[in-house]
């Protein structure tokens, strides 16, 4: 299976654009998703963060009170490397294994956090969807109500602009018309049909 990495910063649109893969028939694993499902009431893993972190950042729900672990891990490194330390494993485990059983010609795998957790070297191409870091805090801030202090700490966690773009196969700016995704899209499309028919021969 071809396996594109598409990354990028908070807000920059990654969804979005993966969405429009999506649309053109590219299977499509989102690691956030995953993330989600590891952490809702039933989850054994979330039994092993609650035992790590205590059942305060569980909330009434049962599920990962999300919003108190980000103010928790983005305060303590050491908390947010522990967090990982459960998380991320078995993460990358159930992106593997849905990539395995999907039928179509290539992947999209959506990791944000592709090259701090060294997971570029397990795909063939990285995509970087790009755009300036004043119009990340924006959007993050339009869809989620976070501070703008909690979005810094958040853009400083991860990794740099420079560092994604030096390491992209692939990028798509992102920071204009909406409109003019879908056209790059479509040409990273064929192009990665053509890849994948290439691995394939």
């Amino acid at each position: 299976m071809f396996l594109v990495g598409l990354t990028g910063g908070i807000g920059s649109g990654k969804s979005t654009v993966a969405e429009h893969f999506g649309a053109l028939g590219a299977g499509v694993v989102d690691t956030d998703r995953i993330a989600h499902e590891l952490t809702v009431a039933t989850s054994p893993v979330l039994a092993e963060i609650r035992a790590a972190f205590g059942a305060a950042v569980i909330g009434a729900d049962g599920a990962l009170d999300r919003a108190g672990m980000r103010a928790l891990v983005f305060a303590d490194a050491s908390a947010r490397a522990r967090l990982e330390s459960i998380l991320h494993p078995r993460i990358r485990e159930a992106m593997l294994e849905r990539a395995r059983r999907l039928v179509c010609p290539y992947v999209i795998l959506v990791v944000p956090l592709l090259l701090e957790t060294g997971q570029e070297e397990l795909m063939d191409r990285v995509l970087v969807v790009d755009c300036p870091v004043s119009m990340q805090v924006a959007r993050v801030q339009g869809r989620s109500g976070l501070s703008e202090a909690e979005i810094d700490r958040i853009i400083a966690s991860q990794a740099s602009r420079e560092a994604r773009l030096a390491r992209a196969d692939d990028v798509i700016d992102n920071s204009g018309n909406p409109g003019a995704l879908r056209p790059r899209v479509e040409a990273l499309h064929r192009l990665y049909l053509d890849l994948a028919d290439g691995c394939a021969a």
